[in-house]
């Protein structure tokens, strides 16, 4: 597909990933890691897919300022100013208006694609496709969009999207559910008016610019400082005096969830946000006891329904242990109950009072 100078992207990359801990820790992410053991690190990934559409030199990528030298590392085509190094963590709103404002100065017609590093996408080019269509409509009217995923289950770990029901593919946004119980994602799945919030966005920089005009207004008086100072010698030193004093804020709560211009494109491309060890075990090939593995050479003895996640080559016994997670990283050994994996957030507070916090 031919590149449009228009196109940017921004790769949020600044998470910590504490519940794929021990794998993913403060120093090393887990977006920095093959977690599917395909041979490409979760944002080696993502930046190769965007880059199917979007010209490397438009792709920008959010991060803390911690983690600088790894997404170089990682990412040979990207160039030190394409970096937005975050000097503190202030969720999703900031680092956006951030990377608008610097997209604006540089080009005022530049439509940007908004979406997390961490992400696994099965269909990459129905996901070029999906996002094709939203710079499309982004560039013609002044909306905020963002990508419905298909619900296939009433899961309670995601945030839902109420559309308006119609025959346009884009549809209006009615409302913005956070997590909801079982019984009430029941109710939105047989609805058939409710997506998944994949947290990716679309929208022109001049749309979204406008938003944080009506929404967040003292945001905006503290980052865009009316002397260009984006994309010149003075960015960095601007941005470690001023992005501090931003309110902590996500992009849900201080946008979306008040403007009136939001659409949402529903969409169906294989999508698996890998946000715990048990979604990358639904994402992974499984023998025929249900044992997902990645790295380990593994014998399973009256086992079933595990997840091993070891270095390369690691020799593995697993006797007579069904639904567990085992994870093997250098010097350190997680064995939890593949159902008490929301746990494992809080299992690195002990670990750090036990052990210190080098091992989080």
């Amino acid at each position: 597909m031919m590149e449009n100078k228009n196109y940017y992207a921004v790769i949020m990359a600044g998470g910590v990933g504490s519940r794929f801990w021990p794998m993913s820790t403060s120093e090393y992410p887990k977006q920095f890691h093959d977690m599917l053991g395909v041979g490409q690190s979760l944002i080696q990934r993502t930046f190769e897919r965007i880059n199917d559409l979007v010209p490397s030199k438009n792709i920008l990528i959010a991060t803390n300022e911690s983690y600088e030298e790894l997404v170089l590392e990682q990412l040979p085509k990207a160039k030190r100013k394409q970096l937005l190094l975050e000097p503190a963590m202030r969720n999703t709103a900031p680092c956006i208006l951030y990377a608008a404002l610097k997209i604006f100065n540089q080009n005022p017609d530049g439509v940007m694609l908004v979406a997390p590093s961490d992400h696994w996408i099965d269909d990459e080019s129905e996901f070029t496709k999906n996002i094709k269509t939203s710079f499309d409509a982004c560039t013609e009217k002044d909306i905020l969009m963002t990508l419905g995923i298909q619900p296939d289950s009433p899961n309670t770990g995601y945030g839902y999207i109420q559309f308006q029901k119609d025959t346009s593919e884009i549809k209006k946004v009615k409302n913005f559910t956070e997590k909801p119980d079982l019984k009430t994602a029941e109710k939105f799945v047989e609805s058939g008016e409710y997506l998944w919030n994949a947290g990716i966005f679309v929208w022109s920089a001049k749309s979204i610019i406008k938003a944080f005009k009506n929404s967040l207004p003292k945001m905006v008086a503290i980052l865009d400082d009316g002397d260009n100072v984006y994309n010149t010698d003075f960015e960095d030193d601007f941005i470690k005096t001023n992005y501090t004093k931003c309110e902590n804020i996500s992009i849900d709560f201080g946008i979306m969830e008040k403007a009136s211009n939001v659409h949402v494109l529903p969409v169906d491309f294989g999508w698996n946000d890998l946000g715990t060890w048990g979604s990358l075990y639904n994402k992974l090939e499984k023998d025929d006891t249900e044992n997902a593995v990645v790295g380990a050479n593994t014998i399973f003895r009256d086992a079933k329904g595990n997840m091993i996640r070891t270095q390369s080559g690691k020799k593995v016994v697993i006797q007579g242990l069904s639904d567990f997670i085992i994870v093997e990283k250098e010097d350190v050994l997680l064995i939890c109950p593949k159902k008490d994996e929301q746990d494992i957030k809080q299992i690195t507070g002990d670990v750090k009072d036990n052990f210190g916090k080098e091992f989080i």
